[in-house]
């Protein structure tokens, strides 16, 4: 209930009863949407999505910023839906490596991408779920009448990373003008030498480790695959499972209208179709060694790229004209204690005394399977789950399906088994890579296009991220 505020000053002589009358009567005379009850829930759908060809860092991108990958992905987007831009009410992107230049890479790139300058647009960042965020912000604007239009989506590139300069030596830069100021060109190189440790004469490149924690991702999944028992040729088999399918799926042309060709080609040069246990099984530990089970094969890859998808009202949906993909039922985001849990969030189960990586997912998906009366087991028929490291994600089925787990969790109620034939069956991120602003929005689009395609009526897609973090959403076909 929304309490006026009463201004005494502009009213000072006039009786609180009256003061009350008038009150009222403003607040009487509004229609605030906080205070209608009667409205019936907005359903909220996935019109359509698209994905640049996600590709190696440094290869075909690297003349590219995340706002040029952005940009191509909107318009992409656009092209493919023959979407009018000023029927956009909004734009969401998610980015983590930020460029100065563009922090607000969503605006920019929309307005690179010829989107009317009146639409406004934030990013969003929340490690390898940002565009995650997006799309479920995206819903959130539309369930809460603020939007009945949203273009969401994200980029990120690793051939263009954000590399400085030492402290201690940027703090000299900022200061030099008053000590130039003050001493000339020779009270500068003082000023820049006084106190400067050899140490300091060097680059800061960005980190794939965890700020609070310092412990590198892969670490934390090889040590999860430990406590699992997930075992060496468990990561190789499911690695080469997921090149072959994603191999399968372009050369069939499943992703056609999916993926915006660049420069002519929509080639993800990171699948290799061609992989065998024997050539994966060669490789060396990446991240514990030298006795540890995570490999540059079976981790996924440095990528650029960037995904856009067009969510809406069913509303305003239909009297655009689109046949939406999906709807959007349902999302959970979770956290947990990086410094015990930081990969099971998907999956919900606690690991004592070390980091892992997947616990969010679980967690999430346990509560929106609950939430909606769903069982896993019987009710989804399709899964896209983010394969961060082939350990990872094999752990995580595993705590899925653990009635231990769910003893200690989830008062008995297991969260269930998956059938890996549902499973990322177009490939995952161990194949196509993984842009971790882009992911997000490729799970949904390709979530989405598979409840249509195969007929079946629940999705559930799934990630986890850096910093404990996790996400999981339901999807259900629109007929």
């Amino acid at each position: 209930m929304i309490t006026p505020r009463l201004i005494a000053h502009p009213l000072s002589r006039t009786s609180s009863s009256t003061l009350v009358r008038v009150a009222v009567a403003c607040v009487s005379s509004k229609s605030f949407s906080t205070v209608r009850q009667s409205s019936p829930r907005k359903n909220v759908v996935v019109v359509d999505g698209v994905r640049l060809p996600f590709a190696q860092t440094s290869t075909i991108y690297s003349d590219q910023m995340a706002v040029d990958l952005q940009r191509l992905a909107f318009q992409g987007l656009i092209t493919k839906t023959a979407l009018d831009k000023g029927d956009v009410d909004y734009v969401l992107a998610g980015n983590v490596i930020q460029e100065v230049r563009t922090s607000n890479l969503a605006r920019e790139a929309a307005i690179n991408a010829g989107f009317p300058a009146t639409i406004g647009g934030h990013t969003v960042a929340m490690a390898c779920i940002s565009s995650s965020v997006a799309i479920t912000s995206a819903a959130e604007k539309i369930l809460s009448n603020h939007a009945h239009v949203v273009v969401a989506g994200g980029a990120e590139t690793f051939s263009d990373v954000p590399i400085r300069l030492t402290r201690p030596i940027r703090q000299k830069l900022i200061t030099m003008p008053k000590a130039m100021k003050k001493g000339g060109p020779l009270g500068a190189v003082r000023h820049m030498l006084k106190g400067l440790k050899m140490k300091d004469i060097s680059l800061e490149t960005p980190a794939i480790a965890n700020y609070t924690t310092g412990e590198v991702m892969g670490v934390s999944s090889d040590r999860l695959s430990a406590k699992f028992g997930v075992s060496r040729r468990d990561q190789d088999e499911f690695t080469v499972r997921s090149h072959v399918m994603a191999g399968k799926a372009h050369k069939d042309g499943w992703y056609e209208g999916e993926i915006v060709p660049y420069k002519g080609s929509t080639e993800e040069n990171g699948i290799k179709a061609d992989s065998t246990i024997e050539s994966v099984s060669k490789l060396k530990p990446a991240f514990i060694k030298p006795h540890g089970t995570h490999t540059a094969a079976n981790s996924s890859f440095l990528t650029d790229g960037a995904s856009a998808s067009l969510i809406m009202s069913e509303e305003r949906a239909l009297e655009l004209g689109f046949k939406p993909l999906a709807y959007l039922r349902d999302w959970s985001f979770k956290a947990c204690d990086p410094f015990e849990e930081l990969l099971l969030v998907i999956l919900s189960f606690k690991c004592v005394n070390f980091l892992t990586y997947i616990k969010g997912p679980t967690y999430c998906s346990q509560e929106v399977l609950s939430r909606n009366n769903l069982n896993l087991e019987s009710d989804i028929g399709v899964f896209e789950i983010h394969e961060a490291f082939a350990g990872q994600i094999l752990s995580n089925l595993e705590a899925m399906k653990s009635q231990k787990f769910a003893d200690e969790k989830f008062g008995g109620k297991r969260v269930g088994e998956i059938d890996i034939d549902k499973m990322n069956t177009k490939g995952g991120s161990l194949a196509l890579g993984h842009p971790f602003g882009a992911t997000g929005s490729r799970l949904v689009t390709t979530a989405s296009r598979r409840l249509q395609l195969e007929n079946q009526r629940f999705a559930l897609v799934a990630a986890c991220a850096d910093g404990g973090l996790g996400h999981a959403c339901i999807l259900e076909r629109y007929d």
